[in-house]
């Protein structure tokens, strides 16, 4: 177990202290109070974890010093008591330094998820569909809002696409491990000899982006209004509400016609678009960060075929991480999802741990 630097750990106790004293003075404007109270909340808790390894440490001090210089009975009391002591440095050691790994700054944000019908025809897009119900389940279980931006239906049911904002602290934090490509495997309705069929959709989980975090030109846009397409009822081509809003630097275009109103479609078109260009520049930041290394979990690479839903065994395989759960069912019903994602979530810290040279 290697020890983690003192100092390193001296000066958060110390930014700790200073942050403390200038929310106490009340001197703060509105906007330094804001930003002052988050870093505070952020770091409550690895002051917290420095706490309980520094006092693992001393624990374990104390046992080793009556160990070393103690009578018999104290001796074999302080002997007996070690190897728990251990145990518990070991979990503090752990704990602060999953704590302390870098940060990534869209964790806490809601997303943007987007889910394509791949190859497959229709069977492809009926998968799409329970992809989405997936999602939407294992979002209401967490106390998540999904709100649908955009879609298109397939011809025989499910989507073709469908865009959706998932709003809730720490979204993107869990399910930024689904982008990639899905693979199912099992017999469609409209199979009449039994065959099992191969079809796939491809997520992508975007962090959603503040104006803060992504500027926007006005000059860089090119937006279209026009009469919404599909279904709709009496609406449907009758007033021009959706948008089309077209990012002329860099050739992204979103599509947006749920709504009734062209200013509410408009300012989700927006936001959608804003998505897509802060996961353009998160993704190349990545790129380069991660030119020397192997690390496949949570690469974003959305050709990558990162799971298979077979039917027929009721089995779920993610292949970047060689697991398989043979609870498709609950996991379709997103009441097992968690299960896959913390395993990733693990190999990712492990990853990270390795990266720092703390593994």
């Amino acid at each position: 177990m290697t020890p983690i630097p003192s100092d390193r750990l001296d000066a958060i106790l110390a930014r700790h202290d200073i942050v403390t004293a200038m929310l106490s003075t009340g001197s703060a404007d509105a906007e330094s109070f804001v930003a002052l109270s988050r870093e505070l909340s952020g770091l409550d808790g690895v002051v917290a974890s420095i706490q309980a390894y520094r006092a693992a440490i001393d624990n374990l001090s104390g046992i080793e010093t009556l160990i070393a210089g103690g009578d018999a009975e104290m001796r074999a009391l302080a002997a007996d008591e070690k190897p728990e002591a251990e145990e518990a440095l070991e979990k503090a050691h752990r704990g602060l330094q999953l704590i302390l790994l870098p940060k990534d700054a869209a964790d806490e944000k809601s997303a943007i998820l987007e889910i394509r019908a791949g190859t497959g025809g229709d069977e492809a897009a009926l998968f799409a569909g329970d992809l989405f119900e997936m999602y939407a389940k294992y979002a209401e279980a967490k106390g998540w809002r999904v709100e649908v931006i955009s879609q298109s239906e397939g011809t025989m049911g499910g989507y073709r696409e469908i865009f959706a904002e998932v709003n809730g602290r720490g979204v993107f934090s869990r399910l930024k491990f689904e982008s990639g490509a899905h693979r199912v495997q099992r017999v469609p309705e409209t199979e009449t000899q039994g065959r099992i069929h191969t079809s796939a959709a491809t997520v992508a989980v975007l962090p959603e982006a503040e104006e803060v975090d992504i500027v926007i030109n006005d000059s860089d846009l090119k937006i279209d209004t026009m009469r919404a397409q599909g279904a709709g009822g009496q609406h449907v081509n009758k007033t021009e509400s959706a948008i089309r809003i077209t990012h002329l630097p860099t050739g992204i275009v979103v599509f947006v016609q749920e709504e009734r109103s062209q200013h509410k479609n408009r300012a989700r078109a927006m936001s959608l678009l804003r998505a897509k260009l802060y996961d353009a520049e998160r993704t190349a930041k990545d790129s380069v960060r991660a030119a020397d290394r192997k690390a496949q979990v949570g690469s974003g690479d959305r050709s990558e075929r990162i799971r298979t839903y077979n039917f027929p065994q009721a089995r779920v395989t993610d292949h970047r991480i060689n697991l398989t759960l043979y609870k498709l069912e609950e996991i379709m019903a997103g009441t097992a999802l968690d299960e896959v994602i913390d395993a990733l979530v693990t190999e990712h810290q492990a990853e990270l741990l390795a990266a720092e040279g703390m593994a």
